[in-house]
C-alpha cells in the first residue's frame, strides 16, 4: 500500500485482536508501530507483559500510561453529580472510560509526531465511535486507521491463523467465549450465550460479584460522607476518592450488588445484550441520590434528573468533549455545591437501601413535616392554595356550565 504514514499509534490490550493489528499494519503501511495502553484499573493481570507483548507481535514500542487517578477525578465523579444512567440501568462503565484513553493517546501521537491513530474497534459497535469523535476534536490532521472495517480477516479463526503463519507468539486461542471491558468503575460482558436474549446468563459469565446465593447472610451497613456531590470519607475515615471506590467495589461485590442484564440501543442502530458488573458505582449512585434528596429543593431535582438522562445520551454516544455535554456537567456541579453531608447505607443480597441521611444543607424541616403539634404551619391556609392552584380547572367548569344552561 502506497502511503506517507511512517508512524502510527495503535490503542492496545494485548488480546487477540490488537496483537493481529501490529503486524498488519506494518505489512499493509510499511510503518512503524507504537503501542498505547491505557492503565484505567482494570487490573494487574490483564496489563502483565503487555508491553513484552507488543514487541513480540512487531511493534517498535509499548507505553503503559497509568490514568486511573484522571479517571476518576475528571471524569467518573464529575459524572456521579449529573447522575447519568443510560436506558434506566447501564452506568456507562466503558463509555466512561473511553474519553480519557482517547485524549491521552491523541497526546501521546503528537508527543511522537505519529501520521497515524489505530484502534481494534469493530464496526458495529459505539466504541469506534467513541475513539474517533475525540481523535477528530483533537488531532483532525491525524488519519484513522480501523483495520476491522478494512481487512478480510472475520473471526478469531482467522486472527490466529494469521499470527501462525507469520510465527508470532499469542496466549489467545478459540476457547474464549465472552468479551470483556474492565476498568476500576465496571466490568462488560458480551458474547457466548448472551447472544441469545431467551438465554439466561450462566455463572461463568461474571467474574467479580459473588451471585445472591453466595452473597453473606449478615447485612453490612457502610456510610458515605460527600463535599459538594464529592466522596470524600467511608464510615467516617478520610479517603480519596478513588481509594473509596475501590474499597466500595469490594465490599459491593462481597454483597453481590451492582449486577445488570440488559438488552440496549447502540448507538450504530441495532440491539445488543450486556451483562456488567458495577459494585462500587451502584452504591456510590443510591447514595448520592439520598443526599439529593434531602438537599435539593424539587426544582433542582427534577432538571438534575432531566439533565442526566440528556448526559447519558451524550456520554453513551462518545460526544464527552462537545460543549452541550460540558454545559451539563457545569450546571450539575453549580447544584452539587450545596451537597454535602453523609448517608448511611445497608448492603444486602444485592441491595443497597438508604437508611438514614444528614447535611447541614438539608431542606427538610421537621416542624414543617411533623404529624405532630407544630406552631409553624395554620393547616387552614391550605385551603386558599388550593383553590389557587386549581383555579384554571374551576374557571372550565364555570364556563361550561354557563354555556350549557
Amino acid at each position: 500500500m502506497s502511503t506517507n504514514i511512517k508512524k502510527i499509534v495503535l490503542a492496545y490490550s494485548g488480546g487477540l485482536d490488537t496483537s493481529t493489528i501490529i503486524p498488519w499494519l506494518i505489512e499493509h503501511y510499511d510503518c512503524e508501530v507504537y503501542a498505547f495502553a491505557a492503565d484505567v484499573g482494570q487490573g494487574a493481570e490483564e496489563l502483565a507483559g503487555i508491553e513484552q507483548k507488543a514487541r513480540a507481535s512487531g511493534a517498535k514500542d509499548c507505553v503503559v500510561i497509568d490514568l486511573k487517578q484522571s479517571f476518576v477525578e475528571e471524569i467518573i465523579l464529575p459524572t456521579l453529580k449529573t447522575g447519568a444512567i443510560y436506558e434506566d440501568g447501564y452506568l456507562l462503565g466503558t463509555a466512561l472510560a473511553r474519553p480519557v484513553i482517547a485524549k491521552a493517546m491523541v497526546d501521546y501521537a503528537l508527543s511522537i509526531n505519529a501520521d497515524a491513530l489505530s484502534h481494534g474497534c469493530t464496526g458495529k459497535g459505539n466504541d469506534q465511535v467513541r475513539f474517533e469523535t475525540v481523535f477528530a476534536q483533537f488531532a483532525p490532521q491525524l488519519k484513522v486507521i480501523a483495520p476491522w472495517r478494512e481487512w478480510t480477516l472475520k473471526s478469531r479463526e482467522d486472527c490466529l491463523e494469521y499470527l501462525q503463519t507469520r510465527n508470532i507468539p499469542c496466549s489467545a486461542s478459540l476457547t474464549k467465549i465472552y468479551s470483556r471491558d474492565a476498568n476500576l468503575w465496571h466490568i462488560s460482558h458480551e458474547g457466548g450465550e448472551l447472544e441469545d436474549p431467551a438465554q439466561a446468563p450462566s455463572q461463568g459469565v461474571w467474574t467479580w460479584t459473588n451471585s445472591i446465593d453466595q452473597a453473606p447472610e449478615q447485612a453490612e451497613v457502610v456510610t458515605l460522607t460527600f463535599r459538594a456531590g464529592k466522596p470524600c470519607a467511608l464510615n467516617g475515615e478520610q479517603h480519596s476518592p478513588t481509594d473509596i471506590l475501590s474499597k466500595l467495589n469490594d465490599l459491593g461485590a462481597n454483597h453481590g450488588i451492582g449486577r445488570l442484564d440488559i438488552v440496549e440501543n447502540r448507538l450504530v442502530g441495532m440491539k445488543s445484550r450486556g451483562c456488567y458488573e458495577t459494585p462500587g458505582g451502584t452504591i456510590l449512585c443510591k447514595a448520592l441520590l439520598g443526599l439529593e434528596q434531602l438537599v435539593y429543593d424539587r426544582d433542582s431535582l427534577a432538571l438534575r434528573q432531566r439533565l442526566g438522562q440528556e448526559f447519558s445520551y451524550f456520554l453513551y454516544d462518545g460526544k464527552w468533549f462537545a460543549k452541550a455535554p460540558q454545559a451539563i456537567l457545569q450546571a450539575c456541579d453549580y447544584l452539587a455545591e450545596k451537597l454535602s453531608g453523609t448517608v448511611t447505607l445497608i448492603l444486602h443480597k444485592g441491595n443497597v437501601t438508604v437508611s438514614q441521611r444528614e447535611s447541614e444543607n438539608s431542606l427538610y424541616a421537621e416542624d414543617f413535616a411533623t404529624f405532630g403539634a407544630d406552631d409553624v404551619y395554620q393547616q387552614y391556609h391550605a385551603e386558599g392554595f388550593i383553590r389557587l392552584y386549581s383555579l384554571p380547572g374551576r374557571i372550565q367548569a364555570l364556563k361550561q356550565s354557563r354555556s350549557m344552561s
